[in-house]
């Protein structure tokens, strides 16, 4: 039997960045908020003299136990699907700060061209362009609208980076500059230049140098120690909601943060949200929390399992085409590459930052003519420096045995002789690709897990094909000795593809009857429950998605105050 909790204004579902966020602006406003996190609280000092790459990397200290909770996956209907048991993508993470504290830091702004995707592409291409299962859509706001969100998140992040002029309007410039240019980057940016590019160093968390931001948070200037993805910064200098919104509210009083809480189920009428169960992970207790409003920000996966285990929404199905809740999942085309080795210089790749690098606009979006492709979007192409780590990285040419004498001499050859232009391609939603309830596997305390029913499509294998083309330009023009090239995706495999970005399955938009949330995020079927995060996004853009993310964030909290004093949908 659940102990029953005095009723609160608002409860909020995980303390990541859209938790933190939301959480921040609602206590400074004076709205009192219980904050669900079912990992431990965090902080920098967890992670001084902590550049351990068995534990971190490789023993996924930050991530969610799999044995307690993961996902099933399968490539089409025709497959069962079966649990991921260890993570060879989707890192998801567990504490406070969740993503947001062992991400790269990585921080665009889609395009215009990505909230009218639906508009813009029929205008220019005719409608039917990809066809019928492919239900791309307009998200229901513009840049324009959403511009103010993004400088606010830049604002506060003290994201690092340079203005490109083809990405969009902007209010204010970053504000901090680029980060630094390592010989590598040089060498990428002098290549694309020669082809008539215009190169540009990636927008940043990793501080370019000491900050103070509006709420007050101050940090310190990236040391470029190479320790950003899978790993908390003791520095402070990338961005965390632990080091920056949750603090502020805490700071406020009006937080009440409670750590190993797992909630498992949003507590409704069908009509309204009365507020959520959960579990104690410590002591095993199980609680309600009543609470005004509900406010569900945990990792994509979470927020659709939670709905469907909650019974919120209508679940999507991919054979009468109807529902919302798993419709448009999508994830992102990385497979596109130029793996190049040199014979007669080194550098020094074991220094690097998360989100150190640099990258071309020309192919993005809608800034390429795809009048006869068989794709819409595309894809950054870019050099990063993250910083190589010696058990992870023994990167050999093509044709090399993968053990033995040879393996180990030529990894020792290239060690410091190698660097990709490598690509993040957009993923458009397709209607088989989606998520839902697994009906045999469930976790640890009986709850279904998430299915995924996802490969990549005949889309993305011509994006593929077309991308890798001009990796390998670059490549030659570098001078690289030896260049192998990728320009073939392959089948979709969650235990070894590594880009782990996913989006999707809450979808925002106009209609009921194709998205799930309005475009504060609010339900359409339950007005007092916001579901924030990733999910929203109705396809994968080319860029990372946490830029995005924040800024619907703030969006979402405005509305939530407005929804406390007015009630009713805000749209």
């Amino acid at each position: 039997m659940a102990t029953k909790l005095p009723k609160v204004p608002v409860v909020v579902v995980g303390m990541g960045w859209a938790g933190g966020i939301v959480s921040a602006e609602l206590t400074k406003a004076g709205i009192p908020v219980v904050g669900l996190e079912r990992g431990k609280d965090r902080k920098t000092s967890d992670y001084l003299m902590a550049h351990d790459e068995l534990r971190y990397q490789h023993r996924e200290e930050l991530m969610q136990d799999l044995s307690k909770e993961t996902i099933t996956h399968r490539n089409n209907e025709k497959m069962r699907a079966l649990p991921m048991r260890d993570y060879g993508t989707f890192i998801v993470g567990d504490g406070v700060g969740g993503a947001g504290s062992h991400w790269n830091g990585q921080t665009y702004r889609f395009l215009p061209y990505d909230f009218e995707i639906k508009s813009m592409t029929d205008e220019k291409y005719g409608p039917g362009k990809l066809g019928a299962d492919y239900p791309i859509q307009d998200w229901g706001l513009t840049y324009d609208e959403m511009e103010p969100y993004y400088d606010t998140f830049e604002k506060m992040a003290g994201i690092s980076g340079e203005t490109v002029e083809s990405y969009g309007k902007r209010s204010n410039p970053y504000p901090t500059g680029p980060m630094l240019k390592t010989p590598i980057m040089k060498m990428f940016e002098e290549a694309t230049k020669n082809l008539g590019y215009t190169p540009y160093v990636l927008p940043s968390a990793n501080l370019s140098e000491a900050y103070e931001n509006p709420d007050g948070i101050s940090r310190g200037a990236c040391q470029y120690c190479a320790f950003c993805e899978n790993f908390g910064c003791e520095y402070g200098a990338k961005a965390d909601p632990a080091v920056t919104v949750i603090p502020v509210a805490k700071d406020t009083g009006q937080l009440d943060l409670r750590t190993h809480s797992n909630v498992t189920e949003i507590l409704n009428d069908g009509t309204k949200a009365t507020g959520v169960l959960y579990i104690d992970m410590i002591t095993g207790e199980e609680f309600e929390q009543p609470a005004e409003v509900v406010v569900v920000t945990s990792y994509v996966f979470n927020n659709v399992r939670l709905l469907l285990n909650s019974g919120l929404g209508k679940p999507y199905d991919s054979k009468s085409n109807t529902g919302v809740i798993g419709k448009n999942y999508a994830y992102q085309v990385s497979s596109a590459s130029s793996m190049m080795f040199f014979e007669d210089q080194e550098f020094n790749l074991y220094g690097g930052a998360g989100a150190l690098g640099i990258e071309i606009p020309e192919y993005v979006g809608d800034n390429f003519d795809h009048s006869d492709l068989k794709f819409i979007h595309g894809a950054g192409i870019r050099v990063t420096q993250y910083g190589n780590r010696p058990i992870a990285n023994n990167v050999v040419p093509k044709g090399t045995p993968a053990w033995g004498a040879e393996f180990k001499s030529q990894s020792i050859k290239y060690s410091n002789s190698f660097f990709p232009v490598k690509s993040q391609g957009a993923s458009m939603p397709y209607r088989y690709n989606y998520l839902d309830l697994d009906p045999t596997y469930k976790d640890a305390y009986g709850k279904p897990l998430l299915r995924m029913t996802f490969d990549y499509t005949e889309h993305d294998r011509e994006l593929v094909k077309y991308i890798s083309q001009k990796t390998h330009e670059i490549a030659e023009e570098i001078g690289a000795d030896i260049i192998d090239t990728n320009d073939t995706q392959n089948d979709f495999n969650v235990n070894k593809d590594t880009n782990t970005h996913n989006t999707g399955g809450v979808i925002m938009g106009t209609d009921p009857e194709t998205s799930a949330v309005n475009t504060y995020l609010q339900m359409w079927d339950v007005d007092n429950v916001f579901v924030v995060g990733a999910s929203a996004f109705p396809h994968n853009s080319s860029f990372n998605p946490t830029g995005t993310l924040g800024a619907l964030s703030y969006r979402a909290a405005e509305g939530i105050q407005r929804y406390l004093d007015e009630g009713g949908s805000l749209v």
